[in-house]
């Protein structure tokens, strides 16, 4: 007997709820690891699959790493971040998506974090205030309870925040920890070792875990090697850990790259030049200033007088990528072109030098394992 659809749609609409009930019921009691079957996934393009503080930069429960060289006005940027967060403004032309409070670790010179902040508010045109917390002193994220009192530090600024109405961003969506190094070494471990590095992310996974709904986004700055090519001092662990890291580079104009990212393409995210702020004067009269992110626009697009300088390999391996034109190669196809032209025949990691180099440049970007020739290139 052939049973009628309305018939069966109705048993179903019966027969869900209870199935339902006896699959909560049975988590409920489970012993092993939680889990999330593939028929309660989200749809990518529902909304709040994803959500974001500042659109393609800053997401809830994520970890993004800014790192630079000195001078390259790495605390500054992240400084102007947190006044952007806290306020609700878009950021460089990416969307805000409202404000959210910041609590911003200054492992080292919270009194210029201060300075940093209220010239970037102050430049911005905010006179009420902002649901910034600054946390000055050493973080050692290896210590027994460190997390616990991270996490205590949060809720205790939120709870600041929510009794005061004169702004909006009660909850904490961005924790800045200035520097990454000091994070490391506050236990005694080494930026070189993976495992000390681990440790730490290891840790602010808990911190996230712990505050619940995924946790806010956390921003580490840290610094570049002494090649800055080959991008963060270090373990690449960091690189393995983070969800979204940017690299500074640039003199006079300073370039924030995308240098790798989970779910976007890698490439130049916006440029931005530095002024001077005077803030008074001391006691002898002379004037009180600080290096903050200036409100000029900069085209992240335009190439700078001089190109960044390149190795006859970096030069070789760039023309074999542009002559595949907007198609671009694959990591191996390249890799063998390359050793046509004569890379990587007596040492092969010249080959894989001469890609990082000109990618931590911004010259290209590699997606799922495809390499392409940056526009401004």
């Amino acid at each position: 007997m052939t049973v009628p659809e309305h018939v069966v749609e109705r048993a179903w609409q019966i027969a869900q709820p209870i199935l339902n009930s006896g699959r909560n019921q049975r988590r409920a009691k489970a012993k092993g690891f939680a889990f999330k079957l593939f028929r309660e996934f989200d749809h990518p393009a529902q909304e709040g699959t994803k959500a974001h503080i500042i659109k393609k930069i800053f997401a809830w429960g994520e970890t993004s790493a800014w790192i630079g060289p000195p001078g390259s006005l790495k605390s500054s940027l992240l400084a102007d971040a947190a006044v952007a967060v806290a306020s609700g403004s878009d950021w460089f032309g990416y969307k805000s998506k409202g404000a959210v409070s910041v609590v911003y670790f200054a492992l080292e010179r919270a009194d210029l974090v201060e300075r940093r902040i209220w010239a970037t508010a102050a430049r911005r045109g905010i006179t009420g205030p902002l649901p910034i917390a600054i946390v000055p002193g050493i973080v050692d994220m290896t210590k027994p309870g460190s997390v616990e009192k991270i996490v205590a530090t949060i809720r205790e600024a939120e709870v600041e925040f929510l009794e005061d109405e004169e702004h909006e961003g009660d909850y904490v969506g961005l924790a800045i920890f200035d520097t990454f190094a000091k994070l490391v070494a506050a236990g005694g471990g080494d930026e070189d070792k993976a495992s000390h590095q681990g440790a730490v992310f290891t840790s602010i996974q808990r911190v996230k875990d712990q505050l619940g709904g995924g946790g806010p986004h956390v921003a580490l700055i840290g610094h570049t090697g002494k090649d800055e090519s080959r991008g963060a001092r270090g373990s690449n662990a960091f690189l393995g850990d983070a969800d979204l890291m940017v690299t500074l580079s640039g003199e006079g104009v300073k370039t924030a790259t995308v240098t790798k990212a989970n779910d976007a393409p890698e490439g130049p995210l916006f440029s931005f030049k530095g002024e001077v702020c005077e803030l008074g004067a001391d006691e002898d009269g002379d004037a009180i200033t600080v290096n903050i992110v200036s409100g000029e626009e900069v085209s992240a697009q335009a190439p700078s007088e001089r190109g960044p300088k390149l190795t006859a390999n970096e030069k070789t391996m760039l023309a074999l990528l542009a002559d595949a034109g907007a198609a671009g190669l694959f990591t191996k196809d390249w890799d063998a072109k390359g050793r046509d032209a004569g890379i990587g025949i007596r040492r092969r990691a010249d080959l894989t030098d001469a890609r990082t180099r000109l990618k931590a440049k911004g010259i290209v970007r590699e997606y799922s394992d495809k390499w392409h020739v940056n526009r401004s290139s």
